[in-house]
C-alpha cells in the first residue's frame, strides 16, 4: 500500500502560495502531512505566520484594483480557461486529494475532481450574469438603478475533509464577482489548495488574485479574520470554531459568512422504498468515511419499517470494503488521522453504555466480512494496521437526547431511531442544534411536501440523500451556519449592492428643498 503524489518534489519551494509564487513559512514551526491509510510522512512544510498572511493580504490587495476593473468577459475567460486546466490535471488532481486526505481513489475521481472541474465552468458562465438592477423613475423626477460590485480583499478558511471541492466552493464565486482571496486550507491537507491555486496562475488569473496560507488557525488563521485589510471572511468548519471566527470578524465590522456543522437527518415514512432507503442510508453515512457535514448520521424509521431497515443496513454496512485508497475496489478509506479516529471511538464506545452497536464499533480485524482478502493475499488486519481505519458501525435504541444522536460525530457511525407518527418523525428531524441538510423518504407527495417545508434544513432531498450540483445554493440553518456556498446564490455573499441616482430635471432647486429653505429661495 501506498500513495502515489510526489509531494516533496511538487512542494520543494514552500507550502505557501502568495502573489504568484510558492513560499516557505515563517512562522518557525513545521507540521508534518500524513498519509491516514499508512502512516506514511509525505511532506514536512514550514507553516505560515503572521508576516505569510500579511504578504498575502498584501498581493491580494494589489491585485484587486486591475482584477475588480476587468469586464465580465475577461473573468469569464480566464474562469473557462481555469476550468479546462483543472479538467487536463484531473488525474494528478485525484492522486493528490486521496493521498492527502486517504479518501478511495475512485471518490477523488468521479466525485471530487469533476465536482470541482464542474463548479469552475458554472461560475465562468455566471460571472457574466452579475448583473444589477435597472430601475424606474420612482420619485418622478429621478431614475434609480442598482450595482453589484465586489467587496475587496476575503479571507476565507476551509476544513480538511474535502480540500480540493472547498478550495473551488471559496475561491470561484469569490473571483468570479471581481474579489481576490487569501484561502487558509486546513494545515493537515495543504495540497490540492496550492495546486489548485497554480492552476489559475496557468490559465492566466493574475498572480495576486489567488493567495494560499497554509498554518495553525491559532496564528495564521486568527491573524487572517482579524486582518483590517481583509473585507470579508468565509469559513466552513465546526460550529464550535465558527463561534471564534464570527468572535473576531464581528469586531472588525467585516462581512461573514459561515458554513458550519451539521447532523442531517434520514427520515423513513412507512410508504418508503425500502431497498431505496437503505442503499441511500449506507451510502449516504459512509461517504468520504461519514467526515462530510451533510451525510446521514440519524435515520427515523417508521415503525412499521423499522426492524427490517436496520436489519438491511447492517446487512450492507457488513459488504463495504476497507482497504488502500488507491485500490479501484475500495470502498471507504480511513480516518483523515489517528486522534480522530480516537474521538469517533470515544463517541462510540461511550454510547455502549445507553445503546446497542448493531455491527461495526472499532477498527478493521481479521474476523468476519471484514477480514477479506487484499491484492497481494494480505488481510485487512495486516494491510490497514497502521491507517486510521474504522468500521463502519450502526447503532440502535440511544435516546433522543444522548451524546451520539446530538452531536456532530464526523465518521463512519448511522444512529437508527423508530418513530410513529409523522408528526413524532418531523419533530424529532429537528430535534439538533444544527440545520444544514436532511432527506425525506416516501412516495407520497404530500407526506414529502409537508417534510421539505417543516424540516428546518438548508437543504432537503427527496428520495436520496447527499447529491449536490454546482447550481444548487448550500449552506444552514440554526448553529449550521448561515449564508451560501455554490450557485448564483452565493454572489449574495461576495458582491455589494449600490443604490444609483439620477436627477432628471436639472433644476437648481429641487421640490424637496422646500423642507429646508420653504420658500426663501
Amino acid at each position: 500500500m501506498g500513495n502515489r503524489f510526489p509531494a516533496r518534489e511538487r512542494f520543494a519551494d514552500g507550502a505557501q502560495f502568495i502573489d504568484g509564487r510558492l513560499r516557505h513559512g515563517t512562522s518557525g514551526r513545521t507540521h508534518a502531512v500524513v498519509d491516514p491509510a499508512t502512516g506514511e510522512e509525505l511532506l514536512t512544510y514550514e507553516l505560515a505566520g503572521a508576516a505569510d498572511v500579511d504578504a498575502a493580504v498584501a498581493a491580494a490587495l494589489a491585485a484587486y484594483p486591475g482584477w475588480a476593473g476587468a469586464t465580465v468577459g475577461e473573468r469569464s475567460d480566464a474562469l473557462h480557461r481555469f476550468a479546462a486546466v483543472l479538467a487536463d490535471r484531473a488525474t494528478e488532481f485525484a492522486e493528490a486529494e486521496s493521498a492527502q486526505c486517504g479518501k478511495p481513489i475512485k471518490l477523488s475521481t468521479e466525485f471530487d475532481v469533476p465536482g470541482t472541474v464542474d463548479n469552475a465552468a458554472f461560475f465562468a458562465g455566471a460571472a457574466r450574469h452579475l448583473e444589477g438592477a435597472s430601475a424606474g423613475e420612482y420619485s418622478g423626477d429621478h431614475t434609480s438603478y442598482v450595482r453589484r460590485e465586489p467587496i475587496g480583499v476575503i479571507g476565507s478558511i476551509a476544513p480538511w475533509n474535502y480540500p480540493l471541492q472547498m478550495a473551488a466552493w471559496k475561491i470561484l464565486p469569490a473571483v468570479a464577482a471581481g474579489n481576490t482571496i487569501v484561502l487558509k486550507p486546513s494545515e493537515l491537507t495543504p495540497f490540492t489548495s496550492l495546486m489548485f491555486a497554480q492552476a489559475a496562475q496557468e490559465a492566466g488569473i493574475p498572480d495576486g488574485v489567488i493567495n494560499i496560507v497554509n498554518g495553525a488557525g491559532a496564528d495564521a488563521g486568527e491573524r487572517l479574520v482579524g486582518h483590517p485589510d481583509v473585507a470579508m471572511t468565509s469559513f466552513t468548519g465546526s460550529t464550535a470554531v465558527g463561534k471564534r471566527v464570527a468572535e473576531i470578524a464581528t469586531s472588525t465590522v467585516k462581512r461573514l459568512h459561515l458554513e458550519l456543522g451539521g447532523k442531517a437527518p434520514f427520515l423513513v415514512f412507512d410508504d418508503a422504498d425500502l431497498e431505496a432507503a437503505v442503499q441511500g442510508a449506507v451510502a449516504g453515512s459512509l461517504i468520504n468515511t461519514g467526515q462530510d457535514c451533510t451525510a446521514a448520521t440519524r435515520a427515523y424509521v417508521q415503525r412499521p419499517l423499522y426492524d427490517a431497515f436496520v436489519s438491511a443496513v447492517a446487512a450492507l454496512m457488513e459488504t463495504v470494503r476497507l482497504g488502500d485508497p488507491f485500490a479501484p475496489s475500495t470502498d471507504m478509506g480511513p480516518l483523515i488521522s489517528h486522534a480522530h479516529r480516537d474521538r469517533v471511538a470515544g463517541i462510540v464506545d461511550r454510547a455502549r453504555a445507553y445503546a446497542r452497536v448493531v455491527t461495526g464499533g472499532g477498527a478493521p480485524d481479521s474476523d468476519g466480512p471484514h477480514g477479506h482478502a487484499l491484492e497481494g493475499g494480505h488481510t485487512v488486519r495486516a494491510a490497514l494496521a497502521d491507517g486510521a481505519y474504522y468500521r463502519p458501525t450502526l447503532v440502535v435504541d440511544a435516546p433522543q437526547d444522548s451524546e451520539i444522536v446530538q452531536s456532530e460525530i464526523f465518521g463512519p457511525v448511522l444512529v437508527v431511531l423508530p418513530f410513529d407518527s409523522d408528526d413524532e418523525g418531523i419533530r424529532l428531524a429537528n430535534d439538533t442544534p444544527y440545520g444544514l441538510a436532511a432527506s425525506v423518504w416516501s412516495r407520497d407527495v404530500y407526506r414529502t411536501g409537508r417534510a421539505t417545508r417543516e424540516i428546518k434544513a438548508g437543504c432537503v432531498w427527496v428520495n436520496d440523500h447527499i447529491p449536490i450540483i454546482s447550481e444548487m445554493p448550500h449552506g444552514g440553518y440554526k448553529s449550521s451556519g448561515y449564508g451560501k456556498d455554490m450557485s448564483a446564490y452565493s454572489f449574495e455573499e461576495y458582491t455589494q449592492v449600490k443604490h444609483v441616482m439620477y436627477d432628471n430635471t436639472a433644476a437648481v432647486r429641487k421640490d424637496w428643498h422646500r423642507t429646508i429653505f420653504g420658500d426663501r429661495l
